[in-house]
């Protein structure tokens, strides 16, 4: 049952790291990998000297991980505590069965969910236009971008990211909320010197995949409305890699971008893995 996962593993994310070969070559579609010019590290100077382009997106990228990372990545932890906090198991479970739902729609139907309530002919705007009050432009807005795709990752992916922190807090031993309300702790209390010492090892450890993957911020997300706010606004490394490649031909130094943006990403991992080590967590390994 495992070979057919392997077999996409190694193809996709193994093999294809052979395909890096290209940041030091002039690749063209039509000329094969081994039979593309040699050019050294000329690919890697959209890096080395600034490309304006390459700087903003590389702006975008830093502020949009920067933003998601301290509204995103705590919000399923919140909300883990509070459908813990719920006593009816039947209300849990309805709960929770409504907030996983968005994780299984396609950025393409999320999207389209977004435009119809937020879009200029959307359920907001078009309730404005019948009551005689001024439209608002949210989709559109390039000022509003970073806020409206922070709004949708929350809301596709915040209910699904709850499973494992639940899983967590049913792991922690029920004597110990026993044993602080005995000593007067209050619910508060409970939380802080219980429950998140309990989390600790799974929020450490899901905070440095996080890292590997901070420069990661939703390529097809931000692909899909990129046109409606422009350039300036939306881009990022992924689609800088995916307009200056493939869509402007420039395969060597797209390559060479997402290269680097790799070896970044495992470096972030590999240094928050030893400082996990430093306090005394397991962290992905142990070394």
């Amino acid at each position: 049952m495992c070979v057919p996962g392997l077999a996409v593993l190694i193809t996709f994310h193994y093999a294809a790291l052979a395909g890096n070969v290209i940041a030091w070559k002039d690749y063209k579609p039509y000329l094969s990998i081994a039979t593309s010019d040699w050019v050294g590290w000329d690919n890697f100077k959209v890096i080395t000297e600034g490309d304006p382009a390459f700087l903003g997106a590389v702006r975008n990228t830093l502020v949009l991980t920067l933003i998601q990372s301290v509204l995103v990545f705590p919000a399923p932890i919140i909300l883990a505590l509070l459908l813990n906090s719920v006593m009816s198991l039947r209300i849990k479970r309805a709960v929770q069965s409504v907030l996983y739902l968005p994780h299984f729609l396609s950025w393409v139907v999320v999207v389209a969910v977004f435009q119809s309530i937020l879009g200029g002919g959307g359920l907001i705007n078009s309730f404005l236009r019948q009551h005689g009050a001024t439209t608002l432009d949210i989709i559109g807005n390039p000022d509003l971008f970073i806020a409206l795709l922070t709004s949708q990752v929350m809301w596709k992916d915040t209910g699904w990211a709850t499973i494992l922190f639940l899983a967590a807090l049913s792991g922690i031993d029920s004597s110990l909320y026993e044993a602080t309300a005995v000593d007067g702790a209050s619910r508060w209390r409970q939380i802080w010197h219980v429950t998140l010492p309990g989390l600790r090892g799974v929020i450490i450890l899901l905070l440095i995949l996080r890292l590997g993957d901070s420069l990661s911020v939703g390529f097809e997300q931000i692909i899909l409305q990129q046109r409606a706010v422009g350039i300036d606004a939306s881009e990022v490394i992924d689609t800088y890699v995916f307009n200056h490649g493939v869509v402007g031909n420039s395969w060597g130094e797209a390559t060479a971008v997402g290269l680097v943006k790799g070896v970044i990403g495992t470096l972030l991992v590999l240094g928050a893995n030893k400082l996990a080590h430093v306090f005394g967590e397991q962290g992905v390994y142990k070394a």
